[in-house]
């Protein structure tokens, strides 16, 4: 027998295990599909979120005429579909249905939208809302804009100027008259970055602003009703509530109890960010269960007290409405924001399944919920609040449907058992939201919140057990105008959480930051993480494949070695010990943070790169590979500059003149590109702009300006 044969006959034996191999794993998967054939639903909401997804990243925007074809075309393959392809018809009903509820809905918010800053102008509208920052700055966002000298064409539905005077007498519903400067909405800083353009789109607001004089109001509100009444009713018991209180303790509090945050400090927000109980300002999930879930209990309880209604009545039903009830009240009170009616919704589908005797806490109550959001507002999806709210929600319903499968829920025994049941389950509980969040945290906010588990055990409870409690009491006094007492009990219960996060955010370790992650690493362990826990059988554990291939992605990915701001007056450039050094701009500019944040920086680590000269015409610096970088601030340096360079940045136009670098961004490309990322592999340059990165989208200021995005 000679080598071929040998080689062959191995061959074959290789080939024939592998086919064995093969043929073992597509039958357990097949397996556990069909036992599992009742949560194939689950992924119905998933695959809209996925149909949505692909909105969002396609670089030009859909028709709508051809998306309600490609909707109606897979309708119609359902309708003709046999019964062996029947679901994968519908899985692509339910992407086009995520993808066209996008489409739709980005048409509907579609509005004037400025490209450019104006003139110094005159301009009135309603007042809709007022966030109140400190003792002087006020935020308003206005409807009903008219601007003197503008075409109804060109007027922006919405607009939000800052107003340096504190204007106590307008109030939401008044329209006011004032002079100010517009902006359109602003980029991302980066590319990639946070996109307050496209958040600004489905807001409808088309410029941003601020004030130059103070505001004048032309006209008080009417007697007619609108929902800038509930604004008013929000504005006016936020400024009765902080009469009564003061500092971050009484900002907190107030904005528990109308969901306004404006006036927390920063400071404050980062050592609860750092903490890892930010979550609790948002009213959303938890606050919602806390307050519509107390209000049951104590209901039910008081029926329960009198034995006649216990016996003839449905008490629990009762106390569903209830709570049902009380949840509309804080959902209107607090400003009716998109995680506040996500977190209703839930609450609602939970009280409707008490309601019907049914098991309310289930992975299908989450799946109907997540569906319905995603049609109503499919641009939610991006959002880190919907990302975390729903990540911890799915993970928290998975351990207890296991746990009720197991019959770990059973409380019986004694007070101290009941009471170590309780620590344990919010142990578990701050644990498991923990773990399913802290991807998010880290990927949107580059922070690590390393004692979170800890804080949360503390906050956590005290929410539930005292602050809600006391939130709740607000309410009930306010007719009564006794709102102060039980705002004293917000006020302790807040102070001792803030004291607890000031003590955890000055432990070492505490503030870890994170490099910003690649794009493909969001799908790879979002995907993973659902097959995780949607599923029951052992195939859930294919799910830690597409997460550890995301925590590939994140480990072998790096930054750019370079960025430029969309007016090339800041550069940030690695120096030789891989850190970024911010170049010009000032200390406080909101991209210079982002620029830091991103690249795991804390501004006090910032210093000037060796290598680095500047004058009055510009700044030239000689990377540790030899490649020669040129800022030219004033047109005078262009020549020598342009001789020397091999990339070269201008904040001035170079009309085309500067041929000799082999990368070279003018005021101009700056102008129709935004701000650049620039990344050196061995002597090739790859520039990415925000522009190219947004794509021809109606949300996108570059495309607006130069009808499509330019990049280099």
């Amino acid at each position: 027998m000679d080598m071929r044969e040998i080689v062959k006959k191995i061959s074959k034996a290789n080939s024939y295990r592998w086919n064995l191999l093969l043929n073992s794993l597509l039958d357990w998967i097949k397996r556990d599909s069909e036992q599992e054939r009742d949560r194939w639903v689950l992924w119905m909401p998933v695959l809209g979120g996925v149909g949505i997804a692909g909105y969002f990243a396609a670089p030009v925007e859909p028709s709508v005429l051809l998306t309600v074809a490609g909707l109606a075309a897979s309708l119609a393959l359902l309708c003709i579909t046999g019964r062996r392809y029947r679901m994968a018809a519908v899985a692509l009903l339910c992407v086009m249905l995520g993808f066209a509820a996008a489409v739709l809905h980005a048409r509907w918010s579609e509005g004037p939208v400025l490209d450019r800053e104006t003139r110094t102008l005159h301009l009135s509208g309603r007042i809709d809302r007022i966030e109140r920052f400190g003792e002087r700055d006020i935020r308003l966002t206005l409807s009903q804009v008219e601007i003197a000298g503008w075409t109804a064409a060109a007027m922006p539905v919405r607009v939000r100027i800052g107003v340096r005077t504190r204007g106590d007498d307008a109030r939401p519903g008044d329209t006011i008259t004032v002079r100010a400067r517009l902006l359109p909405p602003a980029g991302p800083s980066v590319p990639g970055g946070y996109d307050f353009g496209r958040q600004a789109w489905f807001e409808r607001i088309g410029a941003v602003g601020y004030a130059i004089a103070p505001v004048r109001i032309a006209r008080p509100a009417g007697s007619e009703w609108g929902w800038w009444r509930v604004a008013r009713f929000r504005d006016d018991l936020g400024r009765r509530l902080l009469a009564q209180t003061g500092g971050d303790t009484g900002a907190m509090s107030v904005a528990l109890v109308t969901g306004e945050r404006a006036a927390i400090t920063e400071e404050t927000l980062e050592q609860l960010r750092i903490a890892g109980i930010a979550h609790l300002l948002a009213i959303s999930g938890m606050n919602i269960a806390l307050m519509t879930g107390f209000v049951f209990v104590v209901v039910r309880f008081l029926l329960a007290c009198v034995p006649g209604w216990a016996l003839r009545y449905p008490i629990k039903q009762w106390a569903a409405i209830a709570g049902l009830m009380a949840g509309a009240l804080y959902l209107m009170v607090s400003g009716a924001a998109i995680p506040t009616q996500r977190a209703f919704l839930a609450s609602s589908i939970v009280f409707i399944g008490i309601l019907l005797n049914r098991i309310a806490i289930t992975m299908r109550l989450v799946a109907i919920t997540g569906g319905l959001l995603l049609l109503i507002a499919p641009q939610s999806l991006l959002n880190v609040s919907f990302q975390m709210s729903f990540a911890a929600v799915v993970a928290l319903v998975a351990i207890y449907e296991k746990a009720r499968v197991g019959g770990w829920l059973i409380s019986s025994g004694g007070l101290v058992r009941k009471a170590w049941i309780y620590l344990v389950g919010v142990a578990v509980t701050s644990l498991a939201a923990g773990a399913a969040t802290g991807f998010f945290a880290a990927y949107h906010f580059n922070n690590f919140a390393t004692y979170g588990l800890l804080t949360n055990m503390i906050a956590v409870p005290l929410m539930g057990v005292w602050i809600m409690p006391c939130v709740l009491a607000i309410f009930i006094a306010l007719p009564f105008g006794l709102e102060g007492i039980p705002l004293r009990g917000v006020e302790w219960g807040v102070e001792l959480t803030l004291h607890v996060a000031r003590w955890v955010a000055a432990l070492p370790g505490a503030d870890i930051r994170v490099q910003a992650m690649p794009v493909i690493a969001m799908p790879l362990v979002v995907s993973g993480g659902l097959w995780l826990l949607l599923w029951t059988r052992s195939w859930r554990w294919l799910g830690l494949l597409p997460i550890a291939c995301g925590v590939l992605a994140i480990l072998v990915s790096r930054g750019p070695e370079m960025l430029v701001d969309e007016k090339g007056k800041m550069v940030a450039i690695r120096g030789a010990d891989g850190r970024m050094a911010v170049i010009g701009g000032g200390r406080n500019s909101f991209a210079r943070e982002t620029w830091l944040r991103r690249d795991a920086q804390k501004d006090e680590e910032t210093q000037k790169p060796e290598g680095l000269s500047c004058d009055s015409l510009g700044c030239v610096y000689r990377t540790p590979g030899h490649d020669v970088i040129a800022l030219v601030q004033q047109g005078d340096a262009l020549a020598e500059d342009c001789a020397r360079a091999d990339i070269l940045i201008s904040a001035v136009p170079t009309f085309w003149r500067c041929r000799g670098p082999a990368v070279v961004i003018d005021r101009f490309d700056l102008w129709r590109g935004g701000a650049h990322a620039i990344w050196f592999d061995d002597g090739v340059y790859r520039v990415q702009s925000v522009a190219a990165e947004q794509g021809t989208r109606p949300w996108s200021l570059y495309a607006r300006r130069v009808g499509k995005p330019g990049d280099q």
